[in-house]
């Protein structure tokens, strides 16, 4: 029978059942409330009869019967049968809570796990269990859960069905109970004296024993059931239906994981289409345990491009993994130098370290591990852990992570060398090898051409080629790479995508914000952008600045205008009020030095008019300083108001204002420090060598000279190698053969 349905409805109603009675009654009766019709439910006076009045009968008739239909449509299917015939809301909200309110505990006594003296090590230490789920059994739950063996044992010797005997809401058997509280002992010897078929036995949610086993990460179980029943390896788990190792890995349970994969055919891995073993490799570049997911891949190098659970593949999760990648990390020199040094075993199954110094696979012993050798021995009798304490161990797994993942792409890869550019095209390698430019990966780009050169015909989103994507990304490194490539095909210079897009046009394209946020500044973030638009413009033909887009209809000169304006604008503002500031302070410096050079220490000779300290060292060091401090800090005023009354063309962002930002930068900082060396003289001259407050007041005139290098210095540096230094395109070098290359 089938209930019918009101206009409106509960959002999110809860499923009635034996736990919730007291928050589904609370959410049904506030909207039954809502509705003005709990005055039927609740009744506390006679309902009306028809002779009471046909219009007031009717009313209450049809408020009642809104109720009713109510309360039968949210109380659940499994327990309709429980209402069904009621006549009245009344009637069927009083059976519901005569049937299911836990407060009537006669119905369903619990039993908490301080009477049941359990492993304390289970997860929930409030939960309870429903004892009148296994009726006559009752005493040998209890004494399951209590690990009470001797009872247990004597128990099944009398009622040898028992064991088997599943509960009547839960489903759950005595094995199923054992696993959930972790009682090791006692659910090892339970499955001694089951079948192999008992084994097979599932909850309500038709969830095995091992399941629970595979939830709780118990591999001693796990070994103890497998043993008995081998089918239960492939078993699927509730509710996503997967099986035992799948959901270990999901959970993060790692030796469970690794038993279970020394014991599940490849063929449970390989069923829908491969989506197990997919979802075991993706799982393992999200938590980089790569051990399991580099056997697997060898073994099936199909699973590379099988979708997992997700419907992503393996491929693509290896490119989203930025940590899996050398390029995706950034080492400070001296971690660089580190990472070069060590040493991976292939055939390490644990971390460890090994610096390089011994003749063998890698070669013989130079001049840098000697220096790594012996200066690892020297810190050992320095500190107690020098690879924690400069981050060796961590640099080592990083290693590791990079080789193993790099292992992997090489195994992956094997399902794409016989294939045509045409057969990738479009396909989950496109869509990763495009997504790998994005981030960076040249890795993963360079390990895609080894295995199938021909993928360099690739084109992406509205046809556009690899080196013009890669512009767009602004990634330098897998320009670098693809850039070489040109020399073989120098067309792909003046390839043009769907849109009459050219490498220019992608370089006259505002970069990704990612990119934009690694630069400081709007300024320097513009005359990245610049060094970029001008870096393309060398390379492409002359005709090619001509070309005009059909998206814009604009040369990329205008385009990169266009894109522009509003950095352009934001540079501007940050430049200005840098110099602001800036001539601010030079000027105060210019002030204060200028009335010093007047205010001889010590004062003058009253007959000669000179100053009374005139051969002092000191007073020539007080003299020198005061006139470099205000000559500098001159200039610096000078050149912070030529970044002022700059016009701010595009083409200045490049080198003019950069220059003059250094130059005043450098020069006030300069006028800080040897106004700090005037002073200090002074206070030499006046108080004597042997003054105690002299040293004091030295350290403390260094404060504004450190404050002023700690906040503008970095920001003086970056400047001065972004414009003077060898660049991001330094090391692009010429286009090389294909052979070279790779």
């Amino acid at each position: 029978m089938a209930a019918t349905t009101v206009t409106s409805a509960i959002p999110n109603p809860p499923v009635l059942n034996q736990y919730n009675y007291e928050d589904w009654s609370f959410r049904i009766k506030l909207y039954l409330l809502a509705e003005d019709l709990w005055d039927v439910v609740e009744a506390t006076t006679e309902p009306p009869k028809p002779e009471d009045g046909e219009a007031e009968f009717k009313a209450w008739r049809k408020k009642d019967a809104k109720a009713l239909i109510l309360i039968q449509n949210y109380c659940g299917s499994a327990n309709y049968s429980l209402i069904w015939g009621t006549e009245t809301a009344k009637a069927a909200w009083d059976t519901l809570a005569e049937k299911l309110n836990p407060a009537q505990e006669e119905l369903f006594p619990l039993v908490p796990r301080e009477d049941l003296n359990i492993n304390p090590t289970s997860n929930d230490e409030n939960e309870s269990i429903h004892i009148d789920e296994f009726g006559l059994h009752q005493p040998f739950i209890v004494n399951v859960i209590r690990g009470d063996w001797d009872l247990v044992k004597e128990y099944l010797s009398r009622n040898p069905e028992a064991i088997r005997e599943r509960g009547s809401i839960s489903g759950a058997t005595a094995l199923h109970l054992a696993v959930s509280y972790e009682n090791v002992n006692m659910a090892k010897a339970l499955v001694e004296l089951m079948t192999e078929e008992d084994l097979e036995i599932q909850d309500a949610n038709g969830a095995t024993a091992m399941v629970y086993a595979s939830n709780k990460g118990i591999t001693e179980l796990a070994k103890c059931m497998i043993e008995k029943n081998k089918k239960l390896i492939s078993l699927p788990c509730p509710p996503d239906n997967i099986i035992p190792l799948v959901r270990a890995y999901s959970i993060g349970h790692w030796e469970l994981a690794r038993y279970l994969y020394s014991v599940t055919p490849l063929e449970a891995l390989l069923q829908d289409d491969g989506c197990g073993g997919a979802e075991i490799v993706s799982e393992s570049f999200r938590a980089k345990k790569l051990d399991i997911a580099l056997d697997l891949i060898r073994r099936c190098p199909n699973l590379a491009v099988a979708k997992n659970y997700s419907g992503l593949t393996p491929l693509q999760m290896c490119v989203t993994m930025r940590s899996g990648f050398l390029n995706g990390m950034h080492l400070k020199f001296w971690q660089q130098w580190i990472y070069d040094c060590i040493h991976v075993r292939p055939d390490l199954a644990v971390y460890d370290i090994r610096i390089n110094v011994e003749k063998g696979e890698d070669g013989p012993i130079n001049e840098r591990d000697l220096i790594v050798r012996s200066g690892m021995g020297i810190l050992r009798g320095l500190v107690p852990n020098p690879r924690e304490l400069f981050g060796i161990n961590h640099i080592y797994k990083m290693k590791w992570t990079h080789e193993r993942t790099s292992e992997i792409l090489h195994s992956m890869c094997e399902v794409i060398k016989d294939k045509s550019s045409k057969q990738l095209q479009g396909s989950v390698v496109e869509a990763a090898f495009f997504e790998a430019i994005k981030q960076g990966h040249v890795e993963f780009v360079r390990e895609i051409f080894r295995a199938n050169p021909p993928a360099f015909g690739l084109t992406g989103e509205n046809g556009k080629s690899m080196l013009q994507f890669a512009i767009e990304c602004r990634q330098e490194k897998v320009y670098f790479f693809l850039y070489k490539f040109t020399g073989i095909a120098p067309r792909l210079l003046t390839r043009t995508d769907q849109f009459s897009n050219t490498l220019l046009h992608a370089a006259a394209s505002l970069s990704p914000v990612a990119q934009l946020n690694q630069i400081q500044g709007a300024a320097l973030q513009m005359q990245r952008e610049l060094q970029w638009f001008k870096e393309i413009e060398n390379i492409v033909p002359p005709k090619i600045l001509e070309v005009v887009n059909i998206t814009d209809g604009m040369t990329a000169r205008d385009l990169f205008t266009k894109n522009h304006k509003e950095l352009a604008k934001e540079g501007e503002r940050s430049m200005k009020e840098i110099a602001t500031s800036c001539t601010v302070v030079g000027a105060l410096i210019i002030t204060i030095m200028f009335t010093a050079a007047f205010t001889v220490p010590g004062g003058n000779n009253g007959n000669t008019g000179k100053p009374l300290f005139l051969n002092e060292k000191l007073f020539k060091v007080f003299i020198v300083s005061d006139a470099l401090s205000l000559f500098s800090s001159t200039t610096s005023v000078m050149t912070f108001l030529g970044v002022l009354t700059s016009r701010y063309a595009e083409a200045d962002f490049l080198k003019s204002l950069p220059t003059k930002m250094i130059i005043g930068l450098f020069t006030l900082f300069f006028s800080i420090a040897t106004m700090m060396v005037a002073f200090v003289s002074t206070l030499f001259i006046m108080l004597g060598e042997n003054s105690w407050i002299v040293i004091p007041v030295i350290l403390l005139a260094s404060a504004p000279v450190v404050s002023f290098a700690w906040m503008q210095f970095p920001l003086l540096v970056e400047i001065f190698i972004s414009t003077y230094g060898a660049g991001i395109f330094a090391k692009k070098g010429k286009p090389l053969a294909a052979t070279d290359v790779l």
